[in-house]
């Protein structure tokens, strides 16, 4: 992560896994960025890509964060996938955002860096879009909002004896959806008046979830609602034609 977070953000996003930085290459100019694939004759996976944010649907002041679309969440191959699955991993895990293709690996998958310009707000983070089998979707919204239902607060240690309190939320997000949820998970660093919080949405539509991640900052002034709508738009407008 970036060098103006402080130390303390950096330890809890270790904690947590929280890697929206490594959503892509090094930033570039928007132009660069790949635009939406024609419908019908893009394989597959050139579709689904199409369906992520570009530059000119960005809210004002937010821009893409890489020069190009990865194929992967993790912006990197992905590890072998866990026994493990949703409904019974640790509750920790709910704070890492490669969790889905760990515990619940889809069949295809996209993601996109975000950012505020300014970033005086801290606002960073990613866009991603995973495409399940029929009906597996549902089911992996289902096991992520029971994961987050029995994880309402729990503790993470961080090397050198120290203990961070996790408190977890769950909301409906204020989108048109299949189906949807947001986790807000407030992390508190011992000594730390101020706890840093991290948010992910997650949007069910058909056989797609659509996430939006916004990784820890103490005090935000805006969450992932200042780019989810714009996001599920596009989604919508990509598999309209």
């Amino acid at each position: 992560m970036r060098a103006r977070h402080v130390a303390g953000a950096v330890a809890v996003m270790a904690v947590l896994g929280t890697s929206a930085c490594s959503a892509g290459s090094p930033a570039g100019p928007p132009s660069s960025v790949a635009s939406p694939a024609p419908s019908g004759s893009a394989p597959p996976r050139d579709r689904l890509r199409g369906g992520l944010l570009t530059q000119a649907q960005l809210p004002p002041g937010f821009r893409l964060l890489t020069a190009e679309v990865n194929s992967t969440t993790t912006a990197a191959p992905h590890a072998p996938a866990s026994t493990v699955t949703i409904a019974s991993m640790p509750c920790s895990e709910l704070g890492v955002d490669s969790f889905m293709t760990a515990h619940a690996r889809p069949v295809e998958d996209v993601a996109v860096g975000l950012e505020q310009v300014p970033d005086d707000d801290g606002w960073f983070g990613q866009e991603a879009l995973d495409r399940y089998a029929p009906g597996r979707a549902a089911e992996v919204m289902a096991d992520i909002r029971g994961a987050a239902q029995r994880c309402p607060s729990y503790a993470t240690a961080l090397d050198g004896d120290t203990t961070v309190q996790e408190s977890l939320s769950v909301t409906a997000a204020d989108v048109p959806a299949d189906d949807s949820l947001v986790l807000r998970i407030a992390s508190a660093l011992p000594g730390d008046p101020d706890p840093y919080v991290s948010e992910r949405a997650f949007v069910r539509e058909g056989d797609v979830i659509l996430m939006v991640q916004k990784t820890v900052a103490q005090k935000p002034r805006s969450g992932v609602e200042a780019v989810l709508p714009a996001a599920v738009a596009a989604y919508r407008a990509a598999t309209a034609n």
